[in-house]
């Protein structure tokens, strides 16, 4: 994961968390706008909701969300989301060789592309070689697949009509979660990847826009795009060269048709899923009481997937570069924020609980590491990881063993006598986070130190954390997955996303001076060496090594882990409920009840 030149660059497997918003109490009266529902009765559909219009219909060049392709494309493997073990998709199987360098792919017989043409090894090689690791292609795919700390690229070949192999520089645990990437169809698009424009150029770039007729899109996922109406609606029909089938032979996925109505408000689409219009709906604990007390009148069930793998965190500009001879962070401020015990206190000054209590409507739980507590490799408190539970007095207590002090109107003092204050900045318009940066306020001003909490636009905001790193102390979160290595730039400190010691990415100005702490590099030295990795318990041991680090230094402060929460109707089933995959990661299984 990395910054785009301008501002953040959204990959897969690691994004800034988008903007909560809460419900506003309207009138539902004659809000159900799917009259396509109606007409179309007699089809087996799956009726939800996005919030804005899909960008592109071409895979590697997509970077945002929402996307056609989790119901379109499939790659060699998936990650179970409830498991986290990898299974097979397009693959039957797959070797690692003994040195850890080679991965030889099977793939299944006789798969067929969504025109009936058949899907061959030849497709998987021009999908790596003359796409994903094409330098003429602006794709994150090639983030994703670069390797370890020199981030060097593998090499793909065939090796017969059935198997591909995958050769990479050093041996690299995580590699094998990232062939989940979507082969793509070399008989459609080759000839796309081959022709220049004028300006020397693939008109691959150009190709399969959202302008693009849906029969045009070739896929082998279980669905196909059927109808894009712009600001409207995005609908599927069920593929009917998927290569899954049932126990009993029955062809998969059984649900016959997706349509995804655009609703460009959480508010609206309440409102559509409370008047039947929808057949699922995000819950925010704005929410949830609301929604709970109409689940037997609705029809429907709010699963609860537990934890999210979202992270909520507080973090300080730990930087001490100078920019044109002048500190990026005021030096009396910087010797504050790069002083642990003083992280520590203002980790036992924030009611996390009452945060909880209040914010989230008692759905979350307090965060204590980077990795997401469904993951394998998470330490759990009562195995060594470091926790701050609210304790204003421990957290005074650190403060004055570090040499602060209080004046007479109970204020922190620094031991020159400057008053402790400093700005906490997060983005404007998402209520749960504005929230919280109150409550921060509030919590550390009972022990004496002053915080001047400003909501920015996101853009500002972003613009201060990844370019001109003009801030002090700063509210935001991000997501994740199982495999800690997907967040391996936060823990670099070269990373994009390394943001409390933010070096500047290429083509923004230099800094003077920038320092890495000997904790830094030993997060990031144990985060390579996780991944160069294959025993498990060593894999293990070494992340747990990491989290005990991060949680000892606090270069981020994490507050609380939302619950991941849907409304789905009850004629439904087949739903395995996922905080990782939400309601529909397994939507071949699904069926419609009645």
């Amino acid at each position: 994961m990395k910054l785009n030149k301008n501002l953040i660059e959204h990959t897969k497997r690691l994004l800034l968390i988008i903007t909560l918003l809460s419900f506003t109490a309207l009138s539902i009266t004659g809000c159900n706008p799917t009259q396509l529902k109606k007409s179309d009765a007699k089809v087996p559909q799956l009726v939800s909701s996005i919030l804005s219009d899909p960008k592109t219909f071409n895979y590697p060049l997509s970077s945002e969300s929402p996307n056609i392709f989790g119901y379109t494309y499939e790659g060699l493997l998936s990650q179970n989301p409830l498991t986290g073990e990898l299974e097979p998709d397009l693959a039957e199987s797959w070797e690692v060789s003994e040195d850890k360098l080679k991965i030889t792919f099977t793939l299944k017989d006789n798969l067929k592309w969504s025109d009936g043409k058949p899907l061959t090894v030849d497709d998987v090689v021009f999908t790596y070689n003359d796409i994903y690791l094409n330098e003429n292609i602006p794709t994150d795919i090639r983030d994703i697949l670069r390797i370890g700390k020199d981030r060097k690229l593998p090499s793909v070949r065939k090796v017969d009509n059935r198997r591909v192999e995958f050769s990479v520089p050093e041996p690299f645990r995580p590699f094998l979660q990232n062939t989940g990437a979507a082969i793509l169809p070399a008989h459609v698009l080759r000839e796309f990847v081959e022709t220049k424009d004028k300006d020397g150029k693939p008109i691959f770039l150009t190709k399969w826009g959202v302008d693009t007729p849906p029969e045009e899109i070739i896929v082998n996922g279980p669905y196909q795009l059927e109808r894009y109406d712009t600001s409207q609606r995005v609908i599927f029909r069920r593929n009917p060269n998927y290569w899954r089938k049932d126990q009993q032979g029955n062809s998969q996925p059984y649900i016959e048709r997706i349509v995804w109505q655009i609703v460009e408000s959480t508010d609206t689409s309440l409102l559509q899923f409370r008047s039947g219009g929808l057949d699922a709906v995000g819950v925010t604990p704005d929410y949830f009481s609301l929604l709970k007390t109409q689940e037997k009148q609705g029809n429907f069930q709010i699963y609860n997937g537990g934890p999210s793998t979202s992270t909520s965190f507080v973090f300080f500009n730990l930087n001490q570069g100078k920019r044109n001879g002048k500190t990026l962070v005021d030096p009396v401020k910087s010797r504050w924020f790069n002083n642990v015990e003083f992280r520590q206190a203002v980790a036992y000054a924030i009611d996390r609980q009452t945060m909880i209590n209040n914010i989230y409507r008692g759905l979350g739980q307090t965060q204590n590491s980077p990795i997401s507590v469904q993951s394998h490799y998470y330490l759990p408190p009562e195995k060594g990881l470091k926790v701050y539970d609210y304790n204003p007095e421990k957290a005074k207590q650190l403060l004055l063993k570090s040499g602060f002090k209080y004046n007479a109107e109970n204020q922190l003092e620094d031991a020159q006598g400057n008053r402790v204050r400093f700005s906490l900045l997060t983005n404007a318009g998402n209520r749960i986070r504005e929230a919280m940066g109150s409550q921060i306020k509030q919590d550390l001003s009972k022990i004496g130190i002053q915080v001047d909490f400003t909501p920015l636009a996101w853009n500002t905001f972003l613009d201060k954390l990844s370019n001109t790193l003009d801030w002090e102390a700063s509210l935001i979160g991000l997501t994740g997955g199982l495999e800690p290595n997907d967040g391996a730039n936060v823990w670099s400190p070269e990373g994009g996303l390394h943001m409390f010691n933010q070096k500047p990415q290429p083509g923004q100005k230099p800094l003077e001076g920038w320092k890495v702490a000997p904790w830094e590099e030993k997060i990031y030295q144990l985060y390579i060496q996780a991944a160069q990795e294959f025993d498990e318990e060593k894999v293990k041991a070494l992340y747990a090594e990491s989290q005990k680090i991060t949680q000892e230094n606090l270069p981020l402060i994490y507050l609380v882990n939302a619950y991941s929460l849907s409304a789905v109707r009850n004629r439904f089933a087949g739903i395995k409920f996922s905080a990782l995959g939400g309601p529909f990661w397994n939507i071949h299984e699904i069926r419609i009840t009645k």
